[in-house]
């Protein structure tokens, strides 16, 4: 081929690739100002542009909904969190069923010194009570307490009888000082005044009678034939031993007790021929050491 033909080629194609050039900067010159401006479009301006807009103002509206939507939450949770705990506070200190504590046990009492041994002599009792708890700390109680003594020999011969006893029961204030509330395993200190009403019975066997599920028939059974008895004041003292039961840290409510006091009856001195019984004398006030073993809670 001929280099006149060689140049009107390369003028051919010189001219095509001039106008392809020409052509693609046009449309890329249409193409950007639609795609970086939100406002302008090659065919619908300003439909498009509204429509781009509204869609803007949307995303917007969204996007700060998005956004402001946690941080309004934010305050509200901790003001719910606190709104139930607040509740809970409230009912549990504001509520008297949440400080009401109440307690039951049983135990021995020996006599407090070897001088009432002439009086008295060991027994059981009983003791049941319920009070409220100011603080963790402190909490007063009502109790009452029944005491079941044997009376020494000796007593009982004075009059002629075969058999006593003395029965002492009593209704009295005790505030409770807990020193290690937290603790599972806790010391306390407690005690108080109040009414105490003693009887001493002598009983002698007599014929009874008696039934069974078979049948009826006459036997001997104790029976009261002379007392005395005493109304007054009392009080008493002492401490004991809490192992709570139950909560991970040892914040159950249900506690189990051991506890020992001094007790001291104002009984009077009193000589008596109790139902025409023998004579006998009782010296003045009855003093017991009650240990006692139950449950608080």
């Amino acid at each position: 081929m001929s280099i006149p033909r060689w140049m009107s080629l390369l003028r051919h194609f010189s001219l095509f690739g001039a106008v392809i050039v020409v052509a693609v900067g046009s449309a890329c010159a249409q193409l950007e100002p639609a795609h970086n401006s939100p406002n302008t479009n090659a065919i619908t301006g300003y439909e498009s542009s509204s429509s781009s807009s509204g869609s803007n103002l949307l995303i917007a509206d969204e996007s700060s909904s998005s956004t402001a939507d946690p941080d309004a939450a934010l305050p509200s949770a901790p003001a719910a969190n606190g709104a139930a705990a607040g509740g809970q506070g409230s009912a549990s200190d504001k509520g008297i069923v949440h400080h009401l504590t109440f307690e039951g046990g049983v135990g021995f009492n020996p006599p407090a010194s070897s001088n009432q041994k002439n009086y008295i002599t060991w027994g059981f009792n009983f003791t049941a009570g319920g009070g409220y708890r100011f603080t963790d700390h402190v909490s007063a109680l009502i109790e009452y307490q029944f005491i079941d003594d044997k009376l020494p020999g000796k007593l009982i011969a004075e009059t002629g009888a075969n058999g006593g006893d003395a029965h002492i029961w009593s209704l009295s204030l005790d505030p409770v000082v807990d020193l290690l509330p937290k603790s599972t395993n806790d010391l306390y200190a407690t005690g108080g005044v109040g009414f105490y009403r003693k009887v001493t019975n002598f009983t002698d066997p007599e014929q009874s009678e008696y039934c069974s599920y078979y049948y009826c028939g006459i036997g001997y059974v104790n029976q009261v034939v002379g007392h005395f008895s005493s109304n007054q004041a009392g009080w008493n003292i002492g401490g004991g031993y809490i192992h709570r039961l139950g909560g991970i840290y040892g914040d159950g409510k249900t506690k189990l007790f051991a506890e020992v006091r001094y007790l001291d009856v104002l009984t009077p001195a009193e000589t008596t021929e109790p139902n025409g019984l023998g004579e006998t004398t009782v010296a003045a006030d009855t003093k017991l050491l009650p240990i006692t073993f139950g449950v608080r809670w």
